[in-house]
């Protein structure tokens, strides 16, 4: 019975042998070829580990979402297992789904049953019976793929779902059709693994946890820049990026020569790429480092007198030196394509 299972699930899904490549035509080719012999491999073997943990998995009760924190926490309250297979939550973090006697197909140890436990940033997986107890922590944002499937054995709708992560864990998992009906765990994971995708907020945006120190002010640029040496006779500290209008991608403060005018780095800003003008990012008195950008010059070697200007003045604001060295480390075929595309 579970051959035949196994055969008309492969022939749907397009598996033959381990070549996920096949599409379902060529597939049911390949396996008329062979019949009565059914196709072998890693998603048949899938399939059949499935099915029988499917089968011989006895659901004992889950919670639906829109009761979990009620429902899950009078549970846990009066019962010592369920506190010790509850998923540890940071602050913010709140629970979408749990269901209880899922049989994760663990590529080391077989099937596992345990409780599944899905949030807003994670994917918890915990078995107290054995010693020590196994937990399979996930958060959401390791997962690349979500695929559900299924499969009818002896009249019961058996679920399961194949998680491909991006750290190359390919995760398991199989549990009763109904579940998957009342709680919409393939829902809940595809929708909180992939945010944007779906209309929602990133975690982030919701973790609560408080912090001592605003982290904001972890970091003070002009602190910085002063224990640098910074302002000095040559170099001043601008805030004509306050609003990130000159370069977006550059901070709020800047370092740079102190005859030049904000009116002049607007000009600049205009004919390098992305307004990312030169400025100092660290400063020592022989050797000042700043980071430049492609120029806008085009196909037809297009100047800019304020650019070069500006990087005459950069040169004169170090007295000690008489040359300015640029180093362009991109090659030669991105250069020249940068040149005409900008």
């Amino acid at each position: 019975r579970v051959d035949k299972i196994v055969h008309s699930a492969s022939v749907a899904q397009g598996f033959t042998g381990s070549n996920p490549g096949f599409g379902p035509s060529t597939a049911h080719q390949a396996i008329m070829r062979r019949r009565p012999t059914y196709p072998t491999g890693s998603h048949v073997e899938w399939c059949k580990q499935l099915i029988a943990a499917t089968i011989s998995s006895q659901i004992s009760g889950s919670v639906t979402s829109e009761n979990v924190s009620r429902d899950y926490k009078a549970l846990r309250d009066g019962n010592k297992l369920a506190q010790m297979e509850e998923a540890p939550l940071f602050p913010g973090e709140s629970i979408k789904a749990i269901v209880k006697d899922v049989m994760y197909i663990c590529p080391f140890m077989g099937a596992v049953s345990g409780t599944l436990t899905v949030t807003d940033f994670k994917m918890y997986f915990k078995n107290v019976e054995r010693d020590p107890h196994f937990v399979l922590d996930v958060p959401l944002g390791v997962i690349s793929r979500v695929e559900k499937i299924g499969a009818q054995s002896h009249g019961d709708n058996s679920c399961g779902i194949e998680i491909v992560c991006k750290d190359m864990r390919n995760l398991r998992l199989a549990y009763k059709q109904e579940e998957q009906s009342k709680l919409g765990i393939f829902e809940n994971l595809t929708k909180h693994a992939f945010p944007l995708s779906n209309g929602q907020a990133l975690f982030a945006f919701n973790y609560k946890e408080k912090f001592p120190i605003n982290g904001w002010k972890v970091y003070d640029p002009v602190s910085e820049y002063k224990r640098q040496g910074l302002p000095n006779e040559s170099w001043k500290i601008s805030k004509v990026n306050s609003n990130y209008e000159l370069c977006d991608t550059y901070p709020a403060i800047i370092v740079v020569p102190t005859s030049v005018k904000d009116d002049d780095l607007s000009k600049v800003a205009a004919f390098r790429a992305k307004g990312r003008v030169p400025v100092v990012v660290w400063y020592n008195p022989e050797a000042p480092d700043y980071p430049l950008h492609q120029p806008l010059v085009g196909p037809n070697d297009k100047r800019c007198k304020e650019d070069e200007k500006y990087l005459q003045t950069i040169m004169d604001a170090n007295a000690q030196s008489h040359k300015l060295i640029i180093f362009d480390a991109r090659q030669n075929s991105v250069a020249d394509t940068n040149k005409v595309h900008f």
